[in-house]
């Protein structure tokens, strides 16, 4: 949309230029020799000056302004770029000076040559003053909601395949959290803190104009053209129900006028583990298990598992963590083609990522194609068409790395015929072989397909007025199959196949109205749209398989016969919008919205519907009087917002009673009925969400001094949550709209150059966040949820437990407060005063909500060479650190060299003995705060003298590291991510394959070739 907007304002420049240069209407402008028409370049010692004019990727520019500095003389560029102008004698000498919407201006000496090639450079400021915003685009200056644009830099050359880990620690507001670095793993997204209990708080994602319903996974980040993030209720309101945690509108990139364009854009590099948590070797281990022993007051084996003794009699240990591991790499390719006609365009793009992970068996990859289409028909009637396929796997199975962590260095990993021991701690049954999971045959599959039309009709006879057709649909197949082998899990075998599948359709009606009266802009939008989503899954489950042959090929042959599911739901959605954009004199700001929405999760009739309104104020004071020659405010702005979005917070069919089928015995005979088994409730509406915004955005001495601040304040209500019952109704809750949630805090946004010296630049990005999160009201009766760790007045995660004031050490004596306790064992406070140490001294301690984030980048660059530097924090985290409570089994299994232990030696004041046993589920929650260096970027942009002898297009090389250093007191792998998954007992015992994933640091080097 930017580009077409460039193209749109240069054929203004165009028509402008020539009007002033006084063409004869009937020439022939698509003739080279059209500016013979100028009456000023007509004498008989005139030379002819001829040229192409192209943009940073060589294609050329049509309607590009060509003058002679200090005269009238000159012409514009044709549908390629190219141009004649006959230059007077006198001016054989002079300068040319060249234009366009968009680029900076270039003078050039002619020094009396007839032939002139000039390349001009995207004007960075210029093309800020265009945004995207929902259902269209806007002038920045004209915006009054908060919009954010993702930098471009963000975007391209960074080793990422998810755009959402280039977010993180970018933009203010944005909290990105890498839950785990597994290839293919999902980021978290939060926009402005966490609105919701139980509902779904994942921004929405627009996809060049339509919600996308898949995921961030199936885009390729080559593929972007622009990024930006809708985060007050002015802003995302438009978007109604969908738009209740923020929208993220992706642009992706499109065909322009010119000659066919080929480029290819790829990267590749080795990954590594950031932080190798090593744990014990052989005699570190011996040596834990002897001081546990004289703890315990216990004689022995030197080792706690006698399948230990062979290998540590022999002095053999084994390197677990070596033998789980393999080389991580990471590439991506991508191959587009794109060009155009003044009424046709076309973007065609193929790309291949594949990360191979640094775990054996942790793989993922991802073949997409992208075929963008516009095309004027006539001077009213302008269609387009998108398709995009997607075919993503993880397949494979899985080695395990907290099993690994646990093993000892004496373990045993494989029998002698060369397969690998179930128990390799024998006769240890709890932690099993680490290996196990790569006899698993797994196939794990996603297809995205998504194909959009779209119809514009500019009516000529109603000038301004513009009607948009889009039409959406998208479908997804998944299948998942795994069979985990008889070798595996004592000879059973056990085969799952899943199947599911998901349609979406979107059919949107749109009016645009869009004039100028004078210094009144009106900019009147109206929407109809119908959305509808369906999905299907079945699962087969069967174990007993007295052959590894078939797999789950033939899962009918377990001697356990298979178990069968299934489950069908639609949803659907009706909405109804219109907006009202005004300005005045460009100083003067109004913004108001409504939509209503209808969707089918609703039961009562008079629940589906809810209407969302927004108003916003802007008020542009550096376009006053007072300050319009001001040459040190470029640009000050006020905003204001206030509106009202919604969550649906629900899946379908959760409003009406669910039953279930039992079986009884009558008669002697049984039979099969049902019973319910959840309590509707055909009440339920939407969560809201009221919120406002003040902001300042603000530019200063040309500028170089730029950014924004701004001040939310978001409070949700209608939470629906589970509120409990008596259970002589016959049910112990129901699903019901109650309790609030806060969220507020400031963002701040700033942008500098430090400095601008020739052709040397160093600037500087930084982003601040500071969110307050609170639970207003939980239940009605202002009691709190100890069991779920909801506390009114606090925020959600909270932390909810003892108070550790250190380790009991010898010659203390516990036995008044905490009876039973031994030197070694945890000390805790006794908060209520009442003598003892028990459940009623847990105390709320944090959250792991992080109280501040920011990202700091620098930027240097000399001529074609740039250097970017780019620092992320998190700050103000508590999480409670499940490897530290693995200590409970530490007479056992190995642990981390780092955690450490008591003894009588080492009077630990932080760590407990060995032979403490965490009898009251003490979490040890410990701070995660960290700050990280997230990505370095070095780059070079190939000189045009040199592509112009290779007959190359804009071509640069860069090489990039990202996840390079990181600053924590954290004891673990990595402070975004907790060590295990657990197995759901709280006793942070590892479970099911790849029990979290260490973050990967990734070190490429990439290319961006343009071909002519």
């Amino acid at each position: 949309m930017k580009r077409e907007w460039l193209l749109f304002c240069g054929a203004l420049a165009l028509l402008k230029s020539t009007s002033a240069f006084s063409i004869p209407i009937a020439a022939d402008r698509t003739s080279p020799d059209w500016a013979t028409a100028l009456p000023a370049a007509t004498a008989a010692a005139d030379i002819t000056v001829t040229g192409t004019i192209t943009d940073e990727r060589n294609q050329g520019l049509p309607g590009a302004t060509v003058v002679v500095k200090g005269t009238t003389i000159g012409t514009g560029t044709d549908d390629k770029g190219n141009f004649t102008l006959r230059v007077p004698e006198a001016n054989a000498n002079g300068t040319l000076v060249v234009t366009f919407v968009g680029y900076l201006a270039q003078e050039v000496a002619l020094n009396g040559r007839t032939s002139v090639n000039v390349q001009l450079r995207p004007d960075a400021q210029a093309l800020k003053e265009v945004v995207v915003v929902g259902y269209g685009t806007q002038k920045r200056s004209d915006v009054t909601g908060s919009v954010v644009s993702v930098p471009t830099d963000r975007l391209e050359k960074l080793p990422v395949g998810n755009v959402a880990q280039a977010l993180e620690g970018a933009v203010a507001g944005v909290t990105v959290a890498t839950t785990s670095g597994a290839p293919g793993a999902q980021p978290r997204i939060q926009v402005r803190g966490v609105r919701s209990i139980t509902a779904n708080t994942d921004p929405y994602i627009i996809l060049d104009g339509v919600p996308f319903p898949g995921n961030l996974n199936d885009i390729s980040p080559t593929d972007i053209a622009s990024m930006e993030i809708l985060k007050d209720a002015s802003a995302t309101a438009i978007y109604g129900t969908r738009g209740s945690n923020g929208v993220i509108l992706i642009t992706t990139k499109h065909g322009k006028t010119g000659k066919p364009q080929i480029r290819y854009t790829g990267y590749a590099g080795p990954e590594y583990m950031t932080n190798t948590l090593k744990p014990m070797d052989g005699p570190a281990y011996a040596a834990k298990y002897q001081a546990y022993k004289e703890q315990a007051k216990i004689t022995g084996d030197p080792l706690p598992n006698f399948g230990e003794l062979e290998n540590y009699k022999a002095g053999k240990t084994t390197d677990w963590l070596k033998l789980i591991g393999q080389q991580g790499f990471v590439q991506d390719h991508n191959l587009s083609f794109s060009g155009g006609t003044p009424d046709v365009k076309y973007y065609l793009s193929g790309d291949y990522f594949k990360q191979k992970g640094i775990l054996r068996g942790y793989q993922f990859q991802r073949v997409s194609i992208r075929s963008n289409l516009d095309a004027n028909l006539t001077n009213w009637l302008r269609v387009g068409t998108s398709a995009f396929y997607a075919s993503s796997n993880d397949d494979g199975g899985q080695v395990n790395l907290a099993l690994a962590q646990a093993m000892s260095p004496y373990g045993v990993p494989y029998n002698p015929d060369g397969t690998y021991k179930i128990q390799a701690m024998q006769p240890e049954a709890l932690f099993v072989n680490p290996l196990l999971g790569l006899t698993t045959t797994r196939v794990s599959k996603v297809n995205q397909l998504t194909g959009t039309l779209y119809a514009e009709v500019q009516p000529t006879f109603v000038k301004g007025l513009t009607y948009r057709l889009n039409g959406s649909y998208s479908y997804r197949p998944y299948h998942y199959a795994n069979y985990t082998g008889r070798l595996a899990n004592d000879l059973r075998g056990t085969g799952v196949i899943t199947n599911d599948e998901r349609h979406n359709y979107t059919i949107e009606n749109i009016v645009v109205y869009n004039r100028d009266f004078g210094k009144h802009h009106f900019d009147l939008t109206g929407l109809y749209s119908a959305q509808q989503n369906t999905y299907f899954t079945t699962t087969e489950t069967a174990s007993g398989f007295i052959s590894d042959q078939t797999g789950y090929n033939n899962i009918g042959s377990g001697s356990i016969p298979p178990t069968l599911s299934s489950y069908d739901e639609r949803r659907s959605l009706l909405s109804q919008m219109g907006r009202l954009n005004y300005s005045y004199d460009s100083r003067y700001l109004f913004t108001v919205t409504a939509r209503r929405d209808g969707s089918s999760v609703f039961g009562d009739q008079a629940s589906k519907y809810a209407t969302f309104p927004s108003v916003a104020l802007g008020w542009n004071v550096a376009n006053e009087q007072f300050l319009k020659d001001n040459g040190k405010v470029n640009l000050l702005k006020l905003r204001y917002s206030y509106g009202i979005t919604g969550n649906e917070g629900i899946n379908p069919y959760q409003t009406i009673t669910g039953q279930t089928q039992l079986q009884y015995t009558y008669g002697g005979v049984t039979f099969t009925g049902l019973r319910a088994n959840t309590l509707g409730n055909s009440k339920l509406k939407w969560e809201s969400t009221t919120s406002s915004n003040v902001a300042l955005d603000f530019g200063l001495f040309d500028n170089r001094v730029s950014g924004s601040f701004e001040y939310y304040d978001a409070r949700t209500k209608n939470l629906l949550l589970a509120r409990l019952i008596p259970i002589i109704n016959g049910y112990s809750s129901v699903l019901d709209n109650i309790g609030r949630v806060q969220n507020r805090g400031i963002e701040v946004a700033l942008n500098t150059v430090n400095v601008q010296h020739g052709d040397f630049t160093w600037s500087t990005s930084f982003n601040f966040t500071r969110n307050r999160n609170k639970i207003l009201e939980l239940y009605g009766n202002g009691t709190d949820d100890i069991a779920n760790r909801r506390f009114i007045g606090k925020p959600l995660n909270a932390v909810y437990d003892y108070k550790m004031i250190g380790v009991w050490q010898q010659g203390e004596d516990p036995s008044g407060l905490d009876p039973g306790a031994k030197p070694g064992d945890l000390k805790f406070a006794d908060l209520n005063g009442d003598g003892k140490i028990d459940s009623n001294d847990r105390m709320y301690l944090g959250t792991s909500l992080p109280k501040y984030t920011a990202g700091l980048t620098n930027t240097f660059a000399y001529k074609g060479l740039s250097l970017r530097i780019f620092l992320q924090t998190a700050q103000g985290i508590l999480r409670s650190n499940d490897i530290l409570n693995r200590a409970d089994f530490s007479y056992r299994i190995n642990q981390p060299a780092a955690v450490g232990y008591w003894t009588p030696e080492n009077k630990s004041n932080d760590r407990p003995a060995l032979s403490y046993f965490n009898t009251r589920g003490y979490s040890y929650p410990k701070d995660a705060s960290y700050t990280r260096l997230k990505d370095v970027t070095l780059s070079y942009a190939l000189p045009q003298t040199l592509l112009d002898k290779l007959k190359l297009g804009s071509t640069s090389v860069y090489v990039s590291g990202r996840n390079i250093y990181t600053w924590t007191d954290w004891i673990g792998w990595d402070p975004e991510q907790n060590y295990t998954q657990g197995n759901g007992s709280g006793n942070g015992i590892p479970s099911g394959i790849g029990a979290n994933f260490p973050l990967v640091a990734s070190y490429v080097f990439g290319l961006n070739l343009g071909l002519r």
